[in-house]
């Protein structure tokens, strides 16, 4: 989706990686960004969607969503969304 939108290019930043109770991004990573990790998500495991784009000099995006695979399946966790723009001066 975001290649086919003409972002392909600026797609820099990794799509997800595990999340633990004591450490944000304590574990492997969900993509092959970096390295290819292709174990299966058991439940009991944190881990992170954020997909983010990047164009130097102009602007950054970057979604974050955190989710809980729960034995009923996965849970985002908070279940409230942010709804505040977080943004910082250059």
């Amino acid at each position: 989706m975001i290649d086919a939108a003409g972002f392909g290019e600026a797609f820099v930043h990794r799509t997800g990686h595990s999340i633990d109770r004591e450490l944000h991004g304590s574990g492997p990573h969900l993509d092959s960004y970096e390295t290819l990790d292709d174990r299966h998500l058991m439940p009991g495991v944190g881990f992170s969607i954020e997909p983010g784009i990047y164009l130097p000099g102009e602007l950054g995006v970057r979604s974050e969503v955190n989710m809980y695979w729960a034995l009923t399946g996965p849970v985002v966790t908070p279940a409230d969304p942010q709804t505040e723009l977080i943004t910082r001066a250059p």
